[in-house]
């Protein structure tokens, strides 16, 4: 049953939670994942204002918004998840996970699709924003902050604003939480830049030890030439004055 795996989820995401009285009265993701639960299968049915309202008191209860539109899958969690907001044509998977502050928004007016897929194992850090039409791939992971406006491959870690994939890799079927192991993209760009200017000092050092060899070999004949000159010069002044004296 879905609650039964909703229940689930939460024990296997959060080493905080103790035992199912208290993942049932204090975990109020789970709550609002239930609300919406509700809300939806009205939404479904086209029944005006009443899941909007259920979404409103939703917000209000656990400070967690999710339009009632939002399709979600089995094992979602949200941690913490005070300012979470889903918008209305997103779609989550299974066993994908929230931190708090996350934003999942639209980038367009139009009555289409406009908000994120989430695919499965996805996990978006605190404070993130995943805006527009855009694919979260399978085991995919968004760095606390960064703001995903461009869709990112599945195993894939995205950080920054806007996020750049900072690693690639093959999606794991274990859970990975560990939302803040995340590599920092200006000590990369720092190091590599860093490396390139050691090369780049190198090639110059090189290029200067080569340019004044080449100008010690030309500067050796020229004074030879030079003293040879003087040399004859003189010998030939001599040669006169010795024959004017005869």
């Amino acid at each position: 049953m879905g609650f039964v795996d909703d229940i689930k989820g939460v024990f296997d995401r959060d080493p905080a939670a103790n035992n199912i009285l208290e993942v049932l009265t204090c975990y109020p993701g789970l709550h609002a994942l239930w609300m919406h639960r509700i809300a939806h299968f009205l939404w479904k049915l086209k029944i005006p204002l009443i899941p909007r309202l259920i979404s409103h008191v939703n917000r209000f209860l656990t400070g967690i918004e999710i339009h009632p539109g939002a399709q979600v899958g089995k094992r979602f969690f949200i941690d913490h998840g005070s300012g979470v907001v889903i918008g209305e044509t997103t779609e989550i998977a299974n066993n994908v996970t929230l931190y708090s502050e996350v934003v999942l928004g639209g980038t367009s007016l139009a009555k289409k699709k406009r908000h994120p897929t989430l695919e499965d194992d996805v996990v978006v850090g605190a404070g993130a924003k995943v805006l527009g039409a855009i694919l979260i791939g399978k085991g995919a992971r968004v760095g606390a902050g960064s703001v995903v406006v461009k869709s990112v491959p599945a195993g894939a870690t995205v950080v920054g604003i806007p996020a750049k994939v900072m690693k690639r890799g093959e999606p794991k079927h274990k859970i990975i939480l560990d939302h803040g192991d995340l590599p920092d993209p200006i000590e990369r760009y720092v190091t590599l830049l860093t490396k390139r200017i050691d090369e780049l000092e190198n090639d110059v050092s090189n290029l200067r030890s080569r340019i004044s060899g080449d100008e010690v070999k030309s500067d050796t004949p020229g004074r030879n030439i030079v003293e040879q000159t003087d040399e004859n010069l003189l010998n030939s002044k001599d040669h006169k004055d010795h024959k004017g004296k005869k």
